[in-house]
């Protein structure tokens, strides 16, 4: 998807069409418009004919590219789930297993990468209603491991802010709920992890369209993604338009809610409180 995104950029900015494109690597107008958007494997040819149509022709800009199109043909880690996953997550698992900063809001329940165990599976019992206990464990241990990233060596910086809600909507029984919350406070120490809390008093804010996940990356080149999950499918935006309006946003809710010291003696009250 990011090299898709790359060869749009490229291909627009020499002012070369779709159906041109798809001539000088012999196929055709839409399987550009699929290997754009990131939905077709890349074959390493196609990928060179198409960077000398495009003008790319120095050495170091070609071969970051071209290692971009092998690690896209390579299964990930996550492939052995997919099984249990829905048909747009495992793109998002890659992407945010390759961001050097993911920035998010979340309202309904807490994020994926701070989730508890005990929590974790509430959630998932929620939402796969009539699964089988095999593929809601394994959807758990997914996201266990998706957790090791963050916490690893190199590790991203994560930047979340949380609603109230998400804290005080149940999942679980008492004792998972005590557990997340005291999982919350020790994980928002960590030095790449930046923790807040919009609070209740504050009333409206600029996260009215609901939750959001914004991911950058180490390469310059590669644009910012926002990921948006709906009930059957997912959006991954990454025009630069409508990335800045969701950056926008982040950085409001930030500004607005209490820092990561205040939000933390709000996970203490709310500790007291379960």
């Amino acid at each position: 998807m990011l090299l898709g995104s790359q060869l749009r950029r490229l291909r627009e900015a020499r002012g070369i069409t779709r159906e041109a494109a798809g001539y000088s690597i012999r196929a055709s107008e839409s399987k550009i418009s699929r290997m754009e958007l990131g939905r077709v494997s890349f074959k390493t040819r196609d990928v060179e004919d198409l960077l000398t149509l495009y003008g790319i022709t120095g050495e170091a800009e070609r071969e970051s590219l071209l290692s971009l199109a092998r690690e896209a043909n390579v299964a990930g880690w996550w492939h052995s789930y997919t099984d249990v996953l829905p048909s747009w997550f495992p793109t998002y698992v890659g992407l945010e297993g390759a961001a050097s900063l993911i920035r998010a809001y979340e309202v309904q329940f807490v994020h994926g990468l701070l989730q508890t165990e005990e929590y974790a599976r509430a959630v998932v019992r929620r939402g796969m209603k009539g699964a089988s206990p095999d593929d809601i464990e394994r959807r758990v241990a997914l996201r266990l491991e998706r957790q090791k990233h963050l916490f690893a060596d190199g590790a991203p910086e994560f930047h979340i802010v949380l609603d109230e809600a998400a804290l005080r909507r149940p999942y679980g029984d008492r004792a998972a709920m005590r557990g997340q919350l005291q999982h919350l406070i020790g994980v928002s120490e960590r030095p790449n992890v930046r923790l807040q809390v919009m609070p209740f008093s504050f009333g409206g804010h600029s996260g009215e369209s609901g939750a959001f996940t914004i991911l950058s990356f180490p390469d310059a080149d590669l644009s910012d993604v926002v990921y948006l999950e709906q009930l059957t499918s997912a959006l991954y935006l990454d025009k630069r338009e409508d990335v800045a309006q969701y950056e926008q946003a982040l950085k409001e809710l930030q500004k607005d809610s209490p820092g990561p010291d205040e939000s933390r003696d709000l996970l203490r009250g709310l500790l007291q409180l379960s």
